[in-house]
Parts: structure tokens; C-alpha cells; sequence
């Protein structure tokens, strides 16, 4: 008797457990199915500092070196969006075991065990990394002589994106040191890039005396050589943009004040001429025929605008007066 009372109580327990096992998969909540919110760029937050949890770039500032006379400078800023949003969510499951096996021992005990159910509740707290889109809402270069080359704006960049934005400089009548930025401002905040570009002097290289031989007889045939091919070195890139005295110390200086000068180049502070503007404005800008002396008026072939030659004669008539007394 006692091994059959064994038996059956060992069978109720297996059954027990088994029929609890299939009650609690029934009753588990189903897997936590999530879809991330449609995204809409909120661009309130472009003033904030651009995070480098954010966009990440290759670098955020770049220089170069170039020669004078070059006529701009090219860069181009790498980056990759490597933004995230985390998202932390509480998941409350709860497991209900019914002892429905109890059937198997009938009588009172049985009608106390039908209505008894185990509940069990586990909570967890999870956090997720999700890669997020940002979206490049505006941007501005420092002054009209910086140009940024992207896509058209609003430029939303999905998770992962890998991309570049071009900057172009107009080194158009600069020297030195020359720092420009550009504001890239995006709905995760914003942040300037920065080039900085060394123009770096012309080299002019003292010619031998068989060398300016050779020039001197190409001048003979034709004054305006000394605008093109090598020689442009020397006589028409310096002087490139200038104005007033920085404008005779690169294009007129090279000739009549140098160490070497020709005995066919005049002494500009020796003349036995009555001299003023308009004198002076004339002989620069049409130079005169069978001489050296070019014609430096773009009109004629030459390099210089007429406010270039303007300034140079109004700069010629204070710094060498006449010498000459003006015919009455």
C-alpha cells in the first residue's frame, strides 16, 4: 500500500511539472516586438557644439603650402556618421504556473489545488545602442571667396554614411597667411572647419650675364617677352594685384632701380623731362615702340588694369617730382 501511495505521488509531481512547464510558454508574454520612431531632423540643437560621438572627421582643421600667383587652394574634410541614440526600456514579464495535474488525486484535495496558481514576476531594465540619421541643415564660409562643395541642403546622412565636403579658397590678390572656415551646422549641433593655406613668396633667381643677354635680345624684337613664358616670372606675376608703391617695387623697380640695370633703361630720378600724371600714365600704359619699355595696359597686351595704372602714376608723381619745369 504505501509503495503504490510512493508511486502515484511520484507520478502527480511529474505531471505536475510538466503541465506548469506548458502552462508558463503559454503564458509568457510574446517576444517584445519594437520599431524605431520615424525620423524627423529637429534642428533646435544646431547652436550646441557637434559631438564627436556624432560625425567623426578625419580632421577639422588643414593646411597647405602653394606658390604666389596660384589661383586657388582645394581641400576636402572626410567623415563618417557614427551617431547613436540610447534608448533604455523596462521589460516586465510574468509567468503564471497552474497545478491543474492535481486532477489525478480527486477529492477535496484536489478541488483545493485547482484553485491555487503560482505567480512570478521578473523585471529588466535594457539599453540599446541605435545608429541614428543626422541631417547637415545649413552651411556658411567665412566670406564670399570660400565656396563648400556638397549635396543640396537639408543632407541627411543615414547611420554609417561615409562622405565629404569640399572647400575651395580664391587666392585671388592674397599673400601670406591666409585662415578661412566653414560653419557646418546639423540638427546634433554644429562645428566649423578651418584651412589655412602659406602662399609662399616667388623665387627669383638672379640671371648670369649671357642669360640677360638672351632676354634683352628677345625684348628687341618684341618689348611685350617680358610678359610671357619665363620671363613672366619676374615681370608680371609679382606685381599681380597690387597697387601704388608695392605695385612699382614688383613690376618697375625689377628694371630701372636694379643693380644691373641696363644702359637703356632709364633712370626714372634723373629724367631731363617735365614730368606729371598724366605723363607718367601714358608712358605705363603704351610704353613706347623701338624701346624696352612694354605696354603695361591690358588694352595693349599688358597686365594691369587701369585703376593698377592709375595708382601707379599718381604714386610716381609724389614719390619722383619733376625736376623739369612745366612749359607755360
Amino acid at each position: 500500500m504505501k509503495l503504490r501511495l510512493i508511486f502515484s505521488w511520484i507520478f502527480i509531481i511529474a505531471v505536475v511539472a510538466g503541465t506548469g512547464i506548458l502552462w508558463a510558454q503559454s503564458q509568457s508574454p510574446a517576444a517584445l516586438a519594437t520599431s524605431n520612431p520615424v525620423y524627423k531632423p529637429d534642428f533646435s540643437h544646431e547652436s550646441d557644439p557637434l559631438l564627436e560621438t556624432v560625425i567623426a572627421w578625419d580632421a577639422t582643421m588643414k593646411n597647405t603650402n602653394v606658390p604666389a600667383g596660384t589661383a586657388s587652394a582645394h581641400f576636402v574634410f572626410y567623415f563618417t556618421n557614427i551617431a547613436t541614440h540610447v534608448q533604455t526600456m523596462q521589460v516586465t514579464n510574468v509567468t503564471t504556473m497552474s497545478r491543474t495535474a492535481a486532477l489525478a488525486l480527486g477529492g477535496k484535495q484536489a478541488a483545493q489545488l485547482m484553485n491555487s496558481t503560482v505567480h512570478e514576476t521578473n523585471v529588466v531594465w535594457v539599453t540599446n545602442s541605435v545608429p541614428q540619421p543626422v541631417t547637415i541643415g545649413t552651411v556658411h564660409p567665412s566670406c564670399g571667396c570660400t565656396t563648400a562643395q556638397l549635396p543640396p541642403l537639408p543632407w541627411t546622412l543615414p547611420p554609417g554614411t561615409n562622405s565629404q565636403i569640399g572647400v575651395t579658397v580664391n587666392l585671388a590678390g592674397k599673400f601670406g597667411t591666409v585662415v578661412k572656415t566653414v560653419h557646418v551646422g546639423t540638427d546634433r549641433g554644429s562645428r566649423d572647419l578651418i584651412v589655412q593655406i602659406d602662399i609662399l613668396p616667388l623665387v627669383i633667381t638672379n640671371l648670369t650675364d649671357a642669360q640677360r643677354a638672351e632676354q634683352m635680345a628677345i625684348a628687341r624684337i618684341d618689348r611685350q617677352a617680358v610678359f610671357k613664358n619665363d620671363c613672366a616670372t619676374c615681370h608680371l606675376k609679382p606685381g599681380q594685384y597690387k597697387y601704388g608703391k608695392d605695385l612699382y617695387d614688383a613690376d618697375c623697380g625689377i628694371c630701372h632701380d636694379a643693380v644691373h640695370r641696363a644702359s637703356m633703361v632709364p633712370d626714372l630720378h634723373a629724367l631731363k623731362v617735365a614730368t606729371n600724371q598724366d605723363f607718367w600714365r601714358t608712358w605705363i600704359a603704351h610704353g613706347k615702340a623701338g624701346t624696352f619699355m612694354p605696354a603695361f595696359a591690358t588694352s595693349d597686351g599688358g597686365p594691369l588694369s587701369d585703376m593698377q595704372i592709375a595708382s601707379l602714376a599718381a604714386y610716381l608723381s609724389s614719390a619722383i617730382p619733376s625736376k623739369v619745369p612745366s612749359p607755360q
